[in-house]
């Protein structure tokens, strides 16, 4: 078995991409491009107080998984933090990398804030957050699914 590295990412330009927003695009999935669009023009470097990028790299420091944490720009309560741009490749999908990258996010998010939310529109994407322990709800704008920290 492969190991794999869960870490907070200081630069994700330091990392080759390509392969991974053509493998989300395949998908039909936008966000790991918006992610590093996002990143490359300034507008999301996930580097404010409260904000954070993380990934899970393999045996050969490939990025395979990625996820943000930014405070919700959706919201003007500066205690609810946004999950963002997670995407785990197909290829090491449903072996746990994902929840762990999830949990380390939500560790670092109780440090910020008292709410912690996400919007997904799939049906995998539903059931992976709500075994974690995210409530499916749009009480937040533009979530799907929120934490409570207590």
């Amino acid at each position: 078995m492969e190991k794999y590295e869960v870490r907070q990412l200081d630069n994700l330009l330091n990392f080759d991409l390509d392969w991974l927003v053509k493998q989300s695009q395949e998908e039909g999935f936008r966000f790991v491009e918006r992610l590093v669009n996002d990143y490359k023009d300034g507008s999301n470097t996930f580097n404010l107080p409260g904000e954070s990028l993380f990934g899970v790299l393999n045996e050969e420091g490939t990025l395979i998984a990625v996820a943000g944490l930014n405070k919700d720009p959706f919201s003007k309560d500066h205690s609810i933090g946004r999950i963002r741009r997670f995407y785990v490749s197909k290829e090491i999908r449903r072996n746990g990398l994902g929840t762990i990258l999830v949990n380390r996010i939500i560790d670092e998010a109780k440090k910020y804030y008292k709410v912690i939310v996400l919007h997904t529109d799939t049906k995998q994407a539903d059931k992976f957050y709500t075994s974690i322990g995210f409530t499916k709800s749009s009480l937040y704008p533009k979530s799907s699914h929120y934490m409570e920290f207590v």
